[in-house]
This record gives structure tokens, C-alpha cells and sequence, in this order.
């Protein structure tokens, strides 16, 4: 068999490579941006416009009880329709469970086996008997965080700074928030599930022999003395990562979209460049409803039972 003839020097194929490609994408991009300035012109930046005040809590109802700030706002409302959905899904699941599966049951059970009990409360996360007890919390959060992040992409009359007259009624616009992008909601449900595991796991083994199970089995001595404190940080840790990763996945999300549906060019004062900002956004916007909402709820519930299960094993 004769040999294949060696390619010439600088001879990669009759295509170009992927860093060539990507360089003339970006300017291509840069050329249609300085096109569109030059033939539309520009207003220049508008300093008045703050994208950070999307995610600032109004008060509608204020309620202050001593130093603690109860007011009601977009964020509670948000919760509540969270909430709301995630107890009438539970319910309606439960309502209808029959002998004979219907066509509802069948799906659910479905659902059930495939993404909760075989993934997020699976016997590689968490044993059968903490899987039965804990099980309808891990559902009750995974749907919880589902909602919340489905939530902040349906545009609801929250913004109330900026309102519209109908019928003599000053309406709030309508806006993108969710109650997942702010850090107090995603840590008050963190530190429900860390306390939550700790308590299993003092249940289980009783105080001591909870804090000794955090040394590996065969460290002795001074060695389990560092081992103890690394696993004393790693615990509060988790606390930041599991708060921070679920905030700030859906936060980064929605400046995306705010930016590229509109927020850059009231910045820039270039109308023109929304012909190109708006195609970005929306393909953002279905990326962040189809995937990202979906995986934020699924890890955080997985998460949950693996520390849940890990509390109580026989071996750490």
C-alpha cells in the first residue's frame, strides 16, 4: 500500500481553522457594530439608566417590626407564586393516584423514577430508608427552586418605578425578576438543608460519633487533627457554594438578557445595535429557560440528598 502524500507546508485543508473563524467572526461583528453607528449615529451613553436597579426590592406594603424588615415586595410575590405552584402540583399529583394508572399518573410516575428517585434520591446519593423519609422534601425543594427559576422568565407588571395608564389606572411595566437571583432567598434555603443533614446525622450516630465519622476511617493519632479542621471548613463551605452557585447562575442569566435585550443600547444610546443584541437574547432567554433553570433545581436537589445520605453512612 502506498503511503499517503504529506501535506505542503502551511497546507491545513481547503478549510480554515477554528481561531482564523473566530477572529473573522468577531470582526464581522465589530464591522456591522461600527456600520450601524456610523449610519444611525448615536445619543451617547446615558448615564441616567442603572441596570442594577432591576433587581432593587421596592416596598408595596411596608412592615417593619423592630429592626427586622417584613415589607412586602416583588420578592415575596414572586415566593408566594413559587410556593403556591409548588403545593398545587404536589396536590394535584396526589389527587390523582389511582390503581389504573391514567395518562397524568403514568407521566408523573415516569418523571418520578426517572429524574427524582433514580437521580436526585438515587442509592448512590442517599440509602432507601432516608430516601422514603426525606423524599418529599428533596421533591418539595427541587420543584420549590423549578418554579422560582421558571418564574423569572415570565415578564409580570413588578417594575413600579416605571408605570402605564390604563383606564386612569397607573399600572406597574412589566419585568423579569426572580426570587432565586437574590442571595438571602438561595441561603435561607441552604442553611434549611445544613442544619437539616446535621440533624440526621446527630440522630444517627449521636454527637460524638457524628463529629468522629468526619475523620476517615484509619487516620489516627495527630494526623486526624488537620483531617478534622479541613472537614470542619469544607462543611461551612458548602454553605457558599451551595447559595452562591444556584444565585448566581440564575443572576448572570437574567443581566444577560437584560443587556442584550435592550439594557446595552439605552447604555450606549445606539438604537441600531438592538438588531443585533435582540437575535443574542432571545437565543439567551431559551437557553436559560430550557436548560439552566431545570439543572440550577436539579443540583441544588441533589446536592441536598448526597449531603443528606452522607450524614448518616456508615462511612464517610
Amino acid at each position: 500500500m502506498s503511503a499517503a502524500p504529506a501535506a505542503a507546508p502551511g497546507d491545513h485543508g481547503h478549510g480554515l481553522s477554528r481561531r482564523v473563524k473566530v477572529f473573522i467572526g468577531l470582526a464581522l461583528f465589530l464591522a456591522v457594530l461600527v456600520a450601524l453607528g456610523a449610519a444611525f449615529g448615536s445619543h451617547g451613553m446615558n448615564s441616567d439608566y442603572k441596570p442594577q436597579d432591576e433587581f432593587k426590592l421596592d416596598a408595596w406594603i411596608s412592615i417593619k417590626l423592630g429592626g427586622i424588615d417584613l415589607s412586602i415586595n416583588k420578592a415575596v410575590l414572586y415566593l408566594a407564586l413559587a410556593g403556591g405552584l409548588t403545593v398545587a402540583t404536589m396536590t394535584w399529583i396526589a389527587n390523582r393516584m389511582h390503581t389504573r394508572p391514567n395518562r397524568v399518573q403514568t407521566a408523573v410516575e415516569v418523571i418520578y423514577q426517572g429524574l427524582l428517585r433514580d437521580n436526585v434520591a438515587g442509592p448512590s446519593n442517599i440509602d432507601r430508608r432516608m430516601a422514603t423519609k426525606w423524599f418529599p422534601f428533596l421533591g418539595a425543594l427541587f420543584l420549590f427552586i423549578w418554579y422560582s427559576n421558571l418564574l423569572g422568565y415570565i415578564p409580570l407588571p413588578t417594575n413600579s418605578e416605571e408605570t402605564f395608564n390604563v383606564f386612569g389606572a397607573h399600572i406597574p411595566s412589566f419585568a423579569l425578576y426572580a426570587a432565586t437571583a437574590n442571595i438571602s432567598v438561595t441561603l435561607a434555603l441552604t442553611l434549611v438543608v445544613w442544619i437539616s443533614y446535621h440533624i440526621e446525622g446527630i440522630r444517627a450516630k449521636g454527637p460524638i460519633g457524628y463529629l468522629k465519622s468526619w475523620v476517615p476511617a484509619g487516620v489516627e493519632g495527630g494526623a486526624a487533627i488537620p483531617i478534622f479542621a479541613i472537614e470542619v471548613i469544607s462543611h461551612f463551605v458548602r454553605i457558599i457554594s451551595l447559595s452562591v452557585r444556584l444565585f448566581a447562575n440564575i443572576l448572570a442569566g437574567h443581566l444577560l438578557i437584560l443587556f442584550m435585550a435592550g439594557g446595552l443600547v439605552v447604555l450606549l444610546g445606539l438604537a441600531a445595535l438592538g438588531v443585533v443584541t435582540l437575535p443574542i437574547a432571545i437565543a439567551f432567554f431559551i437557553f436559560e429557560v430550557v436548560l439552566i433553570a431545570t439543572l440550577q433545581a436539579f443540583i441544588f436537589a441533589t446536592l441536598a440528598a448526597i449531603y443528606l445520605g452522607g450524614a448518616v453512612a456508615e462511612h464517610h
